[in-house]
């Protein structure tokens, strides 16, 4: 059964109780959404989404025990069918990073609108990113320097793409949008789109937004280019 059948469930994963439970009012008001289960700690959410396995997590950056970075990547070595939509406040851009690069579906601040908060959730819980863009490509001129990271695919990874692909993983990593690259090549969006899906596929990534850290991490596209 996919959550086109069934309403999305959901983990809450914050040490702020009141957070939870306004999280709780806004989500709760929602048909096709289903809260599961609420968690005050990272290793509590790492337990609770083994034994609940929701379909998205909220989890937020900092708590107690084992902080969002670490519970995401836990979450996602364990190879469980569960998405991360890291909540987060914007001074905390670096630790959003990490997330992402540990394997998170995306990112909202948690002042996100309630109705932008419901749209995150179900994008992610369909298979996509939420990172917008621009917010990621921002966040990586300002990180990528400073995060190293001796494991990541060298750059003869990237020779499994044609020439064309190639040219749209560099037009989403520099923050382009499916209907702008389309224009941009003069075709069509749903072109793109497929190319974008083929690029996932031969490199063997979840969504735009590991394609986009990648780009950077393997030298395609340069911070500040």
């Amino acid at each position: 059964m996919t959550t086109e059948d069934r309403p999305v469930r959901i983990l809450l994963a914050d040490d702020q109780p009141l957070l939870r439970t306004g999280f709780r009012m806004v989500l709760g008001a929602e048909d096709d959404l289903d809260i599961v289960g609420e968690a005050g700690d990272g290793a509590e959410a790492v337990d609770l989404a083994r034994r609940l396995l929701p379909d998205v997590v909220l989890m937020d950056i900092r708590m107690p025990r084992m902080d969002g970075v670490a519970a995401t990547r836990s979450i996602v070595d364990a190879r469980l069918p569960v998405r991360v939509l890291i909540l987060t406040t914007f001074d905390l851009d670096e630790y959003v990073v990490g997330a992402l690069r540990a394997g998170a579906s995306g990112f909202l601040a948690k002042d996100v609108p309630a109705e932008d908060l419901v749209v995150a959730i179900r994008t992610v819980a369909a298979g996509e990113a939420v990172v917008a863009p621009r917010i990621l490509k921002r966040l990586l001129d300002r990180f990528a320097d400073s995060l190293p990271d001796p494991s990541a695919t060298p750059p003869k990874a990237l020779d499994a793409l044609t020439e064309r692909e190639r040219e749209v993983l560099i037009q989403v990593a520099k923050g382009q949008s499916n209907a702008e690259i389309a224009a941009a090549l003069s075709v069509s969006e749903t072109t793109i789109k497929t190319h974008v899906g083929h690029v996932l596929t031969k490199l063997g990534l979840r969504d735009r937004v590991q394609a986009v850290v990648l780009a950077y991490e393997t030298g395609l596209v340069r911070p500040g280019a």
